[in-house]
């Protein structure tokens, strides 16, 4: 009897070990949990994108156009994972881009890997995998609500939503994606810049522009309106001296030319290839490569309520070039200080602020920049075009107060020591572990011999 109950004790824990395993099991899969033991918490998102993300109030999806060869879609699905730990509908799709080139271009996909995160009907690039560009995505998509872009109409400028090469109609059809609404603003029909404008446009005037244009434009930015002025080499007085008397800036004749392009397999000096920017709000942490065709350098002209803060700035090569330059050899031009012509570097993209006479903002913004061709529909898929013009719309539009994560990397991938501790580490992996395991080895034969 006694054996009896003895086995029966021996099957009744064996069962119950077993069904104790099934419940972990089953519970594994319904539930789980993740320790972050890594230093810093590095490996699990900061408490900035946990705020971000608890503002969203709907599902998101994050769609990847990665190619399925290698190992970069482990590595997004590792990163997004992150996010969705922190909310339950996030959803990560993947997208093979070489299934439909044609799609991609329209999309605008140009590096593998590229992200677009949808919400609401509202949508986000990503060219970057980083906690800052996802997060900021997030934040500008929970952010929402519609802003209106005038742009200035009727005098040659760069149209909206124009196809023509020169025009900005595929960077525009992105933004309206990301809730900005662009209209037209042609001074033959009103007087003065409507209320209620977020940002005006002035994109690339190719004829003067009327004096009451020109009027107008100052008075917008006397009331606090925020300004974008895409200039252009001009040979002829386009009647915008008084905006640039008001902003303070300048506008420098002759055309901005590199030599230094030729490195980089640039045969026209006329296109200036930028990888270095100077430190300011919309060129933080931006590492792309981006392209200006054609570009004219400018100067702070005077003394003026604006904080101007260079961000685009040309190589030392650099110089403005007075002469005409012909299509067929560009690169026989010269270097003439006799001419008057300036040598860089120089800057050719200005971001101004200040306080806003407006009760209803604190500070108001404009930005100026030597060069509108970077975003049209020819050169908006060169590098990191598209990706800079949207920074400097964001920047105008206030939303800079983004979330700005400092990267964390691990401490420890990089050990610094100095010459005489790496002899002292040569020398002992070299010689002094291999003599030490040959006393070792010694002594241990020595032993076994006596015994």
């Amino acid at each position: 009897m006694r054996r009896l109950f003895g086995r029966l004790d021996g099957w009744l824990f064996a069962l119950a070990l077993l069904l104790g395993a099934a419940a972990l099991g089953y519970l594994s899969t319904r539930y789980s949990w993740t320790a972050d033991w890594t230093r810093g918490g590095r490996a699990s998102l900061s408490p900035e994108s946990r705020a971000v993300l608890a503002q969203l109030d709907g599902p998101v999806e994050v769609v990847s156009y990665a190619s399925p060869q290698g190992g970069l879609r482990q590595t997004i699905a590792g990163f997004v994972e992150r996010y969705q730990r922190a909310r339950r509908d996030l959803s990560l799709r993947f997208v093979d881009p070489q299934q439909d080139p044609a799609a991609m271009r329209e999309l605008g996909i140009t590096v593998d890997g590229a992200l677009i995160v949808h919400y609401r009907g509202r949508e986000q690039r990503l060219d970057e995998l980083s906690e800052r560009s996802l997060t900021n995505a997030l934040e500008r998509l929970a952010r929402g609500g519609e802003r209106i872009v005038a742009f200035v109409a009727g005098d040659g400028e760069r149209q909206a939503d124009g196809k023509a090469n020169a025009d900005l109609g595929t960077f525009m059809a992105q933004l309206e994606q990301r809730g900005l609404r662009a209209v037209p603003l042609n001074f033959s029909q009103v007087t003065a810049v409507p209320e209620h404008t977020d940002l005006v446009v002035l994109a690339s005037p190719s004829m003067p522009l009327p004096g009451g244009a020109a009027k107008a434009l100052v008075d917008y930015l006397a009331r606090g309106g925020n300004l974008l002025w895409l200039a252009e080499p001009a040979n002829e007085d386009l009647g915008l001296a008084p905006l640039a008397d008001a902003l303070g800036v300048r506008v420098l004749p002759g055309v901005l030319v590199d030599g230094g392009g030729a490195a980089l397999g640039l045969k026209d000096p006329r296109l200036i290839a930028l990888g270095a920017y100077p430190i300011h709000a919309i060129t933080r942490g931006f590492t792309l490569t981006t392209l200006f065709p054609q570009a004219s350098a400018l100067a702070q002209a005077s003394q003026h309520d604006w904080a101007v803060v260079p961000f685009l700035r040309s190589g030392p090569q650099s110089w403005t070039e007075f002469q005409p330059i012909r299509n067929d050899a560009p690169s026989d031009i010269r270097y003439d200080a006799g001419a008057g012509e300036l040598k860089g570097p120089l800057d050719f993209g200005f971001a101004l602020s200040r306080l806003s006479p407006s009760p209803d903002k604190s500070v108001q913004r404009a930005v100026v920049i030597g060069d509108g061709d970077f975003l049209s529909n020819t050169f908006l898929g060169n590098g990191g075009n598209r990706a800079l013009g949207e920074r400097v719309f964001d920047w105008l539009l206030g939303d800079d107060a983004l979330v700005n994560l400092p990267p964390r990397g691990a401490p420890d991938r990089a050990l610094t020591i100095s010459q005489g501790e790496l002899n002292a580490l040569s020398f002992g992996f070299l010689l002094g572990l291999p003599l030490l395991l040959l006393v070792v080895g010694g002594a241990i034969a020595w032993r076994r011999r006596r015994r």
